[in-house]
């Protein structure tokens, strides 16, 4: 890619601008929409209007929202009306979204009544609804066509859908009734109708479905596109897999952010200010710090046993320590299967159970490797401080992933999202309920 900005930047240099805007034209869009961000806001301007219509649409719609709005709020009325024209509504949608009230009244006021009528349309749905997804550019066929005609539709009209690949069968009252691949239109005879050709059994989502619902159901039926409709059965837009992917990642990223008690933000890291980096931060930081002060009262209770004997101090943090671990790897594991529908509310029991036989060949090697090092290492300790610490892991490290199992599954209970249950949470439940452990195995043993 680099080799492509030098080369674009070396002909911009030299005034070749004819050649400059053959390239551009010839490239991916995204590829040039990757490039803008090598510019200055100047030259951004420059080579957009370099673009055709059809290029600087689709060039446009891979654009990162700054230089989106720059873009819109330096050309003028005539350029958006082109770019409005000429892309597809679900990616117009996406922008004005994002975008400042000033530009989105820009936009609007350069569209005709009908796209301004479907773009508010949209913008109404809820936020991450299948609604807010889908676009309306799709192939509709009647169950009474044959394939000749339906191909000459498909061919007039085909250019300004997103996809054709699978046309959708509607009846009088707009209701879907069928799916038919394009594969199937081509290799079937132009006499025959598109009723005995078309799938009835559809799957459909609905315009409030939530846009994670949708992700699993592209990830179960690996298709390019899903229809959509109303809560009457009338199909109003179809899904495609590129807003899936976009979706999937989205999820993604809000999931890692909980994970690290963090409150998920959709805007890049280099963009967001400091104070809403601190904000994001904060709530979750004074939670986990409040909820450490269960394992400081833990410490106060066993003061006397630690007076009595100090050397057990020196291994709170490796007790601790391995039990967060265990207790995080456990969490992580069930929420990715939640996540990808392989563990439901049912398999409660199945899962305590395995992270509990888990938890036990984990913990007893972890002892006995344990036992080993401080017996090698730790000559001064003593064979019983020895025991307690090993005995403690082993049973910490069961503990700990029955705990990381189990939080995340009653969050879900819940109707909260489990990947709030993970490492850091995990591990200040866990360091509190270990050192109970520790110290009370300890106390048997030591005193």
């Amino acid at each position: 890619m680099q080799n492509l900005f030098d080369e674009l930047n070396k002909l911009m240099e030299s005034g070749e601008y004819a050649r400059l805007k053959e390239e551009l034209n010839s490239e991916q869009p995204a590829n040039v929409a990757e490039y803008f961000e090598e510019l200055t806001a100047e030259r951004q301007l420059f080579v957009f209007r370099l673009l055709t219509k059809d290029m600087a649409a689709e060039v446009f719609s891979y654009m990162d929202s700054d230089t989106q709005e720059h873009i819109v709020h330096s050309i003028t009325d005539r350029e958006v009306r082109n770019i409005v024209d000429e892309m597809f509504l679900d990616d117009t949608v996406d922008f004005l979204e994002e975008a400042p009230a000033n530009l989105v009244k820009k936009v609007l006021r350069n569209t005709d009544a009908e796209t301004r009528k479907l773009i508010n349309r949209f913008l109404n749905y809820p936020e991450n609804s299948a609604g807010s997804l889908m676009t309306i550019e799709f192939v509709k066929l009647r169950s009474s066509m044959t394939v000749a005609k339906a191909m000459t539709q498909i061919k007039r009209t085909g250019t300004d859908k997103e996809t054709i690949y699978t046309c959708y069968v509607i009846d009088d009252s707009r209701n879907l009734i069928g799916v038919v691949p394009l594969r199937t239109l081509i290799c079937a005879a132009d006499d025959e109708t598109i009723e005995e050709l078309m799938q009835d059994d559809v799957v459909s989502v609905l315009t409030t479905d939530d846009q994670e619902e949708v992700a699993n159901i592209f990830k179960k039926y690996n298709w390019m596109a899903l229809p959509v409709t109303d809560t009457e059965g009338r199909l109003v837009g179809i899904i495609t897999v590129d807003d899936i992917v976009d979706v999937i990642e989205q999820e993604t990223t809000e999931d890692m952010e909980k994970m690290a008690a963090l409150i998920p933000s959709d805007d890049e890291y280099l963009k967001t200010p400091v104070i809403v980096l601190a904000k994001n931060r904060i709530v979750w930081l004074s939670v986990l710090m409040i909820s450490g002060t269960l394992s400081s009262i833990v410490i106060g209770r066993f003061n006397g046993l630690l007076e009595t004997a100090v050397v057990l101090s020196g291994f709170i943090p490796i007790i601790t320590g391995t039990g967060g671990n265990a207790g995080s790897q456990a969490s992580t594991m069930i929420i990715r299967g939640m996540a990808l529908g392989e563990i439901e509310m049912g398999d409660v029991f199945r899962v305590v159970w395995k992270e509990i036989r888990v938890g036990a060949l984990c913990g007893i090697a972890l002892g006995l490797i344990n036992m080993l090092k401080m017996t090698l290492v730790n000559t001064d300790t003593g064979f019983w401080i020895d025991l307690s610490v090993s005995l403690s892991m082993a049973a910490v490290v069961v503990l700990a992933k029955t705990i990381g199992c189990l939080l995340p599954i009653i969050a879900k209970a819940l109707k909260l999202d489990p990947a709030m249950m993970a490492g850091p949470l995990i591990s200040t439940v866990v360091d509190a309920v270990a050192l109970v452990i520790y110290f009370s195995i300890a106390a048997v043993f030591v005193i």
